[in-house]
């Protein structure tokens, strides 16, 4: 089948679109051109725009450096520096009389006390000082100080320029000319700004003092939201976009730079300052349209010529598929005519290709038939690796489970003659029973069927019980009382026991483990001084089956899968683990991180669960060793203990007598465990039993098909003193 094309153009079409492509990097240059031309005067607007604020500052102060220059004459009268303050009043009240935005003279004591005011009769008193601030600015400084725009008693609006004078008996005064904002408004009348502009003084507080549009409106007035963010964020002075009161859209530049602590501001329609580009954008844009225009019509024209080229070399490519023979026409265009041999030399090679294609893929078909059947050999592989691990499993816990049974009755015996024969029988059981569960683990893992059963755990409850029960190591422990993690509390104690094993293992003395947390993490380290590891084997040391090198006694024994354990559990935790040694001989350090999670609520303690109650046990192996000692250890635990070796005789002891609990082997001969629990379940008539299975069979599918069984606990061969402990203890 010929390929097709998702898409198919006319050659007029992909002319069109060439010229067009052409044109775009240009039209692309030149509205780049044109846009940074527009920046740049963009900028240089921004730049007049806060020179003139400045300026229009620079104006302000001079301003309030007259009234300042005023009041300090005025301070040198002789009537204040003899103390004649009526006489200076008539003083004051002339020079306020002469000047026509002054509204009058204040003078106060050094405590800010009204001594009189021209704007009323001598002697009249005063209660209150407008702009205290300012006022004890002055006195605090001794400098000039322009206060904040208020409005008094009768409506006006006015601001205070306030200055210390001191007489020549150190007597210290403060004397405050009175300001209407029409001084300030005449000069931003005299600036020279861009049509819409609006300028704008602003006091120390920045309210208005005097404003180019509405005056009288926005006197005293604080600014705006948007121009309060705007000197927020760029400081003493700058540029940005800001919104008027009156809601309008303003390129605002401004400057607080003003000795006095006032502020000047000009604003200008942002649409101002982007016209100017905007209309060379769009002229620069129809001359490209103008120039596209033009280029298709010499596309169209050029298109026709090779397009009637094109058809005949389209009937000779027909021809070459059917077989035929090739009629080319000649051609004027050097690559048409170079097609048209090519196609003549394509027939020749067609023949040789298809002979070539039937080879490969006969060669194919055969190698996708070998790699099929190696993935099916893989599969059936695998498979067969998981049912003997499985079987592995429970064939080495079977004979492990009466032993570990007999260790337990011996300690329960306590015979002092064989303690250290028993404490070495335990920790050669305990090693063989860790070398079972790794290998099961490790299958588990290869397999993806590895998962946690998570929930909220003090991690240092967890490293404290993992210390405290560490047979035969010199440890030393760190740990808060309590850090609070999420994960299998199983699990994390696995993760501490297999480093802990592997500091022994490795030559340890004194092992160090030390709980940290953060904000965030928690942090597991383990510190131990034993053989210590080269760098070619910390890049490997946490991959399956990798151990230090050792002698052919191999004194120190193991897998190799204990650290690859580790890993796989703490990175289904969400954690991390390394490891990191100085050399050979220097000892190795572990790290395990673990992200925190909340404290999990106090658990009520169960009430009633100090004594031992005696129960009816019915116990089911077809092991006679395992059964025989694990019914005398439940007997050493003060049950009634009756034994059966097949699901018949367990059914028929049943009838006899019903037991409070049956503990039951998967793998009867008779009968397997499963059906002899749902059996025992309808034997029993809905009467109270508790169904503990105890079986080698220790993979998830394994107790989950138990607990289908309606088993009400499963337990793991070989079974130690706490775990029959669990299985007859009262069901909350």
């Amino acid at each position: 089948m010929a390929y097709r094309p998702r898409f198919s153009f006319s050659l007029r079409y992909l002319l069109i679109m060439l010229t067009a492509i052409g044109l775009l990097p240009l039209a692309l240059l030149g509205a780049w051109s044109i846009h940074t031309v527009s920046e740049f005067q963009q900028r240089e607007q921004e730049r007049l725009m806060l020179d003139l604020a400045r300026a229009l500052s620079s104006a302000a102060d001079a301003e309030l450096d007259g009234v300042v220059s005023t009041l300090a004459s005025l301070g040198r009268a002789p009537s204040l520096q003899q103390g004649d303050l009526r006489g200076f009043y008539n003083v004051a009240s002339a020079l306020a009389q002469s000047q026509p935005d002054w509204l009058g003279v204040i003078l106060t004591d050094r405590d800010g006390k009204v001594l009189f005011r021209t704007m009323d009769a001598y002697g009249t008193p005063v209660t209150s000082v407008a702009d205290p601030d300012s006022l004890r600015a002055v006195l605090a400084t001794r400098e000039p100080v322009a206060g904040r725009i208020a409005r008094g008693g009768r409506g006006r609006a006015a601001f205070p320029v306030r200055v210390a004078v001191t007489t020549a008996d150190s007597a210290l005064y403060t004397l405050t000319a009175v300001i209407l904002p029409d001084r300030m408004m005449r000069l931003v009348e005299r600036q020279q700004v861009p049509h819409g502009a609006v300028t704008t003084i602003r006091d120390s507080g920045r309210a208005v003092v005097a404003r180019s549009q509405n005056q009288q409106g926005t006197v005293g007035l604080p600014p705006s939201a948007s121009l309060t963010e705007l000197m927020r964020l760029t400081g003493a002075e700058g540029v940005g976009r800001a919104r008027t009161s009156e809601g309008q859209e303003m390129t605002t530049a401004y400057t607080t730079l003003s000795r006095f602590g006032w502020a000047a501001v000009v604003g200008r329609p942002a649409e101002q300052l982007y016209s100017a580009g905007l209309q060379s954008l769009g002229v620069y844009g129809a001359g490209i349209l103008v120039s596209l225009v033009m280029c298709i019509v010499l596309a169209s024209l050029l298109s026709r010529r090779l397009v009637s080229t094109i058809n005949a070399l389209q009937h000779s490519a027909a021809a070459l598929g059917s077989g035929a023979p090739l009629t080319l026409a000649p051609s004027s265009i050097t690559e048409i005519e170079a097609i048209g041999k090519e196609l003549v030399q394509a027939e020749r090679q067609r023949s040789e290709h298809e002979r070539e294609r039937d080879q490969l893929l006969a060669s194919l078909n055969q190698a996708l038939s070998s790699h099929q059947a190696a993935l099916a050999e893989a599969r059936q592989a695998g498979r067969a690796k998981d049912e003997f691990l499985a079987v592995l499993g429970h064939e080495l816990r079977n004979p492990l489970s009466p032993i570990v049974t007999s260790l337990d009755l011996l300690d329960r015996r306590d015979d002092p003659s064989s303690r250290k024969e028993r404490a070495m029988m335990r920790r050669q059981v305990q090693h063989l029973r860790r070398l079972v569960d790794d290998l099961l683990d490790v299958s588990r893992i290869s397999s993806g069927k590895f998962e946690l059963e998570s929930q909220v755990v003090n991690l240092a409850e967890v490293v404290r019980h993992a210390v405290a029960v560490a047979p035969g190591q010199r440890l030393t422990l760190a740990a808060p009382v309590a850090v609070w993690v999420m994960g299998d509390e199983s699990r994390l104690t696995q993760v501490l026991n297999n480093l802990l094993s592997n500091a022994e293992r490795f030559g340890s003395s004194a092992t160090q483990v030390m709980l940290t947390a953060d904000a965030h993490e928690a942090r597991l380290v383990v510190i131990d001084n034993g053989i210590g590891m080269s760098v070619e084997l910390l890049a490997r040391v946490f991959e399956p089956f990798q151990q230090a090198p050792q002698s052919l006694a191999r004194r120190t024994g193991g897998l190799g899968l204990g650290l690859a354990i580790v890993r796989q559990i703490v990175d289904l935790h969400g954690g991390r683990v390394s490891a990191s040694s100085p050399g050979p001989g220097e000892g190795s350090r572990f790290e395990v991180v673990l992200p925190l999670t909340a404290q999990r609520a106090a658990v009520p303690a169960l009430e009633g669960t100090d004594g031992v109650t005696s129960l009816q046990v019915l116990l089911v192996d077809d092991n006679v060793d395992a059964a025989s000692t694990c019914g005398t250890l439940l007997e050493l635990m003060g049950h009634q203990v009756r034994v059966a070796h097949s699901a018949a005789g367990a059914l028929a002891l049943l009838w006899e007598r019903k037991p409070d609990v049956a503990i039951l082997d998967i793998g009867l001969p008779d009968m397997d465990g499963y059906a002899l629990a749902r059996a025992m379940r309808e034997a029993a008539s809905g009467a109270p039993l508790r169904l503990v299975a105890l079986t080698g069979y220790g993979q998830k599918e394994d107790i989950e098909r138990a607990y289908e069984a309606d088993f009400d606990l499963h337990l793991t061969k070989p079974a130690t003193l706490a775990d029959l402990q669990r299985a007859t203890a009262p069901v909350a």
